[in-house]
């Protein structure tokens, strides 16, 4: 069955749909889904309890909290989800803290009158995931042959990219950090996307959920190259953590911080979303690590900036 009203309650999942020439299906949108800027005139079904202009420190202190009192993230409206009368859900089971999780969009579907949507939740752990996920979802709009398509497309870029950083003349440590007050080490297909475009990651885990770190640990790593990618901020936000980060003491100890070899990216867009754009992160994280390979990087001051330490 081709599903004709679309809600997606996940950004990456947004992204999929238009990449998959299906946009115009798409009836909802949760409220961090704003990417193609077309979608951000759909309805609005969710809302977050954390406010999110709040400093890192202050937003995980905030988490903490919610979390320890089994209160709920993000809110969803109802009476709108009900209103537009979609036939397709896509959510995600990967990270409570990032989207509405399938436990709280199973407590509205609950008392649904009439047939009740399909809900396909994606999980995505490592950077093949993406290919799954697009088959998935693909399948799901009764567009298989698009989703073939579209993840011929990318995996070529991604082979273009390995064949350019073959010519590199060095593979720098690198460290990226998922959250900076406190430390965060970035896990899941983050360490993958750094193998990929010439680097060596020295935090994280591909395939396991990015996790918190201590000082100590971040300086026995001492990597060439700190790249700061907070989840949910944008470029300017992400600059102005690591402008907080770099006055600390201990970070003029870190090689990458003497090298000036500090970047700030824009995790929003790009990193934190296991959709299309992850491509567009690895050949981000390529012009980062690899400059002379790129004398005219694509994604520069729009997805990194370098952030130089204040002396």
């Amino acid at each position: 069955m081709t599903s004709h009203r679309i809600l997606s309650l996940l950004p990456a999942a947004t992204e999929m749909i238009h990449c998959l020439g299906a946009g115009a299906r798409l009836v909802g949108r949760s409220h961090e889904c704003d990417f193609p800027p077309e979608v951000q005139a759909l309805p609005v079904v969710t809302s977050t309890r954390i406010d999110a202009s709040q400093s890192g420190a202050q937003i995980q202190a905030a988490v903490s909290q919610a979390t320890a009192q089994q209160q709920a993230l993000f809110q969803l409206d109802a009476r709108q989800i009900r209103a537009l009368q979609p036939d397709l859900i896509l959510t995600q089971g990967q990270c409570d803290v990032c989207a509405v999780s399938p436990a709280d969009l199973a407590a509205v579907l609950a008392d649904w009158s009439g047939p009740a949507p399909t809900v396909i939740s994606l999980a995505p752990e490592r950077f093949a995931d993406l290919w799954t996920d697009l088959r998935r979802v693909g399948a799901a709009l009764g567009l298989p042959d698009e989703g073939r398509s579209v993840i011929s497309t990318l995996k070529t870029r991604v082979v273009d990219v390995i064949s350019q950083v073959a010519r590199a003349k060095e593979k720098p440590t690198v460290a990226c950090l998922e959250w900076l007050d406190p430390l965060m080490g970035a896990g899941n297909w983050i360490p993958e996307l750094v193998e990929l475009a010439g680097g060596t990651p020295v935090l994280g885990l591909a395939g396991v959920h990015s996790g918190w770190i201590t000082w100590d640990q971040l300086l026995a790593t001492n990597p060439d190259v700190l790249i700061g990618l907070p989840c949910g901020f944008d470029l300017p936000r992400s600059r102005s953590a690591l402008e907080a980060f770099l006055k600390l003491p201990q970070a003029g100890s870190l090689q990458a911080v003497r090298t000036g070899r500090v970047f700030a990216a824009d995790g929003n867009a790009f990193f934190n979303r296991p959709g299309p754009r992850l491509v567009d992160s690895l050949e981000l994280l390529t012009e980062v690590l690899h400059p002379t390979l790129y004398p005219k990087p694509q994604f520069a001051g729009s997805g990194w900036v370098p952030v130089p330490a204040v002396r």
